[in-house]
């Protein structure tokens, strides 16, 4: 084969992945999440790379074999790992339907169909998580690039303040820019700072105890005696416990101190679906900016992040492209979201966050996010009758954070117990949960967001992680 223009089984490939797919997804619930006795099968897809290929037919069957066995199967209902939801049945041909029709979703020039799902699909975004119409957004590829997108629009924010553009100009010659957090500072808004040009560690962390909470008081005392533009961080949804910083208090010392607020809600924006938790994110409506990622509590796939701004002209302020005489100006209105983001040319993410809005609407969602709500409690619980169990936190959304200890086991060897047990959890690969450190403590922090997940596959998690105690 030397030409894609005479592979004549190009449409049978498409059928493999098809026929492939069913079976795949059905097992889903029996796999284990991670099978490490297939890792030999790695070896099917290494060698040089061919002078002639074998067609698409042959090269996707091959692919299919070896991914269908090695892969992470993160989409079935015991990956507890990191924050990972799985694809919903609405996503996923959404998703395929963008490969399908490859549409550059960059400007409305390239694409006016993409151009417009994505409208609506913020639309339906911004209005599933209340907060009010004059909010504007683009989406992006992930939470650290919804982080990087807010917080540039508050750097661009900032160097108004000082009388600089800094789009045009940079960031030489002005003062380092002040960033002020609790505790629950995520490394992926360090990381926006740091490709931004403030770097990773000029966040001021203000905490008031080892786990992170923020300390309001000395916040406020910072900003009294900055006297200067500074930005705000606040983390709706800590990654190892889900605990939230008060965004309603540090939306008041914004607003008295003429500060930006940025809300990190990567998966915690999610605690607005049930009125059970909403009070977790009260305040958000007076952000500036916020920062969410679908792939995570919406359950669709990867390069799903988005980002909201009170005041969405500043996107365009801060992300518009110089001109190019090809490309549309930002006034243009053959302009789109390439000029409202840090992306140029884009795949059309929107479709499937489109497809599973509309499939399953808001109370749809409102039901999944209230029964993961239950069954962390009800992981909770079982945790707390576990004698060799031991709970460390409050679990007020989706995460459980707690660790092994054996009754008698000395406090100075349960570190490494739990580093041992969390090691193990995950070569066993029947479940898969990872260690944190909470409060100097080793401990692991499953994070239920997948909408397959049950109280079986709950009950099987303690059972595998008590099981490896010994």
């Amino acid at each position: 084969m030397t030409d894609p223009l005479l592979d004549v089984d190009g449409e049978g490939a498409l059928r493999q992945v098809s026929d492939a797919a069913g079976p795949y997804l059905a097992s889903l619930a029996d796999r284990p999440v991670h099978d490490p006795a297939a890792a030999p099968l790695l070896a099917d897809l290494a060698g040089d790379l061919p002078d002639k290929g074998e067609g698409a037919a042959a090269a996707v069957r091959r692919l299919l074999s070896v991914g269908t066995a090695t892969a992470t199967h993160s989409a079935g209902p015991r990956f507890f790992h990191f924050v990972i939801g799985g694809v919903t049945p609405a996503a996923l041909a959404g998703d395929w339907t963008a490969s399908l029709l490859d549409q550059n979703a960059a400007f409305r020039a390239s694409s006016t169909f993409a151009t417009e799902v994505e409208t609506v699909a913020l639309r339906w975004l911004r209005d599933l998580f209340g907060l009010p119409e004059g909010y504007g957004g683009a989406l992006v590829a992930s939470a650290t690039f919804a982080n990087f997108t807010g917080l540039g629009a508050a750097t661009h924010w900032w160097g108004e303040r000082h009388g600089a553009d800094v789009a045009a100009d940079g960031l030489v010659g002005l003062p380092r820019m002040p960033v002020l957090s609790g505790g629950y500072v995520h490394a992926s808004s360090r990381k926006a700072l740091q490709m931004l040009g403030h770097g990773r560690e000029s966040v001021e962390v203000y905490a008031r105890d080892a786990i992170g909470r923020v300390d309001l008081a000395a916040i406020e005392r910072r900003l009294a005696e900055l006297d200067a533009p500074a930005v705000l961080i606040a983390n709706a949804g800590e990654v190892n416990a889900g605990d939230f910083d008060p965004v309603a208090d540090l939306a008041d010392l914004a607003a008295r101190y003429g500060a930006w607020l940025h809300v990190d809600g990567a998966f915690g924006l999610f605690a607005a679906l049930s009125p059970r938790t909403a009070p977790l994110v009260s305040g958000i409506e007076r952000a500036d900016s916020i920062a969410c990622d679908a792939h995570k509590w919406l359950n669709v796939p990867y390069e799903s992040g988005f980002a909201f701004l009170r005041e969405p002209a500043r996107l365009a302020a801060a992300f518009g492209m110089p001109g190019a005489a090809y490309l549309p100006a930002p006034d243009d209105p053959r302009g789109g979201y390439a000029l409202l983001g840090p992306e140029s040319s884009r795949r059309a993410r929107a479709l499937p966050i489109w497809a599973t809005l509309a499939a399953y609407g808001r109370s749809g969602y409102q039901a999944m996010v209230e029964r993961h709500l239950d069954l962390a409690q009800h992981l909770a619980a079982l945790v707390d009758a576990a004698p060799d169990l031991e709970r460390l936190a409050d679990v007020p959304l989706c995460i459980v954070c707690f660790r092994v200890r054996p009754p008698g086991t000395p406090e100075a060897e349960l570190d490494d117990l739990n580093r041992r047990v969390g090691a193990a959890l995950l070569a066993d690969g029947r479940v898969f949960a990872g260690t944190t450190v909470y409060g100097g403590r080793v401990a692991l922090r499953p994070a239920i967001v997948n909408w397959r997940t049950t109280e079986s596959d709950i009950e099987e998690f303690v059972e595998i992680v008590r099981s490896l105690i010994a």
